[in-house]
């Protein structure tokens, strides 16, 4: 199936917008939701593994009235979806979806290191956890950080997860021209895997790469390139092998990585050989994978003959494709039906706690 062009969606600020501009923007307009720390959500009922049940969307976007206010307030960043809750309730009804891990559409517009940055993460976490507070049976939460803001985004998690209890966390592949794998967000990957988290990597542009194209947006290539210089950073690094128990999920079959996981082990740089003691194709084959945008047969079998099918999880990209659109794919995609079975469903009620009782 061919994929659907998105460029009208997916457009980045120019290089010459300031980011932190309208971040500060958003400061002054959350501030009331900022100030809302002590809002105590109680955790929503659980829900029950029956493989019966539909598939578990975990790369499902909320667009909350103050984004699309933060959006509106930077030039030429490209139209967005109409999003709303009950448009999202009903495209998972029409595709079969049985929940969906939400998550801010955060292309576009980055995280500072400063209370712009904390304060639009705040907001985000408290929407979303109201959103799951409402809808305990269509929805979960995974949590936005600050992260060029290491200390803040440590208070944040124990905020989102142990108030909020958010079902996971979600970061971008790059912030500025940092990647995951930076020495300077070790300390919050050392938190998340105390506590054995769920992180969603959705792809960005880094500040080198939005316009390397002209007229052709960041979201058409340059996303899945930069999906694959953060594991590749993760991988150098030692992120990966040093806390092993985050469990990674990377958007759109992990970008370019399916087609080149066999050049980055062999050309590992020998210098950091140390990072993996299992080596890169092992790191590789024990992460997660969503089938955002990479539900067709080539992408999914470029996917599969790098990772075993037990490491991919149904996700949509909603509300920029329906959900029909993957769910389609997937049912006609020759894979057993115990494959199909565990992409849609079985792989994300055995990472997410929520999903096993």
């Amino acid at each position: 199936m061919i994929e659907r062009n998105r460029s009208s969606f997916m457009a980045q600020e120019p290089g010459g917008v300031s980011r932190r501009t309208a971040l500060k923007h958003l400061a002054a307009v959350g501030a009331c939701a900022a100030a809302s720390s002590n809002l105590l959500l109680a955790a929503g009922p659980r829900v029950d593994s029956d493989p019966k049940r539909g598939p578990i969307d975990v790369h499902h976007h909320m667009l909350p009235p103050f984004y699309m206010d933060l959006r509106h307030a930077v030039p030429n960043v490209g139209n967005m979806p109409s999003w709303s809750p009950e448009k999202s309730i009903e495209d998972m009804e029409k595709s079969g979806v049985s929940k969906a891990m939400l998550s801010l559409a955060v292309s576009g517009v980055s995280f500072d290191a400063g209370e712009a940055g904390r304060s639009l993460a705040r907001k985000s976490n408290d929407y979303g956890a109201q959103l799951v507070k409402d809808h305990p049976a269509n929805f979960g939460l995974l949590a936005a950080l600050a992260l060029p803001d290491p200390q803040g985004s440590l208070a944040e998690i124990e905020y989102a997860m142990d108030t909020l209890h958010a079902d996971g966390i979600a970061l971008l592949s790059s912030y500025g021209d940092k990647w995951l794998g930076d020495a300077t967000y070790a300390p919050v990957f050392e938190e998340l895997n105390r506590r054995k988290a769920v992180v969603f990597v959705h792809p960005n542009a880094p500040n080198c790469c939005t316009t390397v194209l002209p007229h052709v947006p960041a979201s058409t290539m340059e996303f899945l390139f930069d999906t694959t210089r953060t594991i590749e950073s993760l991988l150098m690094n030692g992120t990966f092998s040093k806390f092993p128990n985050v469990h990674f999920i990377f958007s759109h079959a992990g970008g370019t990585m399916p087609m080149l996981a066999n050049r980055m082990a062999r050309t590992f740089p020998k210098e950091f050989v140390s990072q993996v003691p299992n080596g890169v194709l092992y790191e590789l084959k024990r992460q997660y994978y969503d089938t955002a945008s990479m539900s067709n047969p080539t992408s999914l079998n470029a996917l599969l003959s790098v990772v075993p099918n037990t490491q991919v999880v149904f996700g949509s990209d909603f509300p920029f494709i329906s959900a029909a659109e993957p769910a389609g794919d997937l049912a006609h995609s020759g894979l057993p039906a115990e494959a199909v079975q565990a992409i849609e469903r079985n792989n994300a009620v055995r990472l997410f706690e929520r999903l096993k009782v």
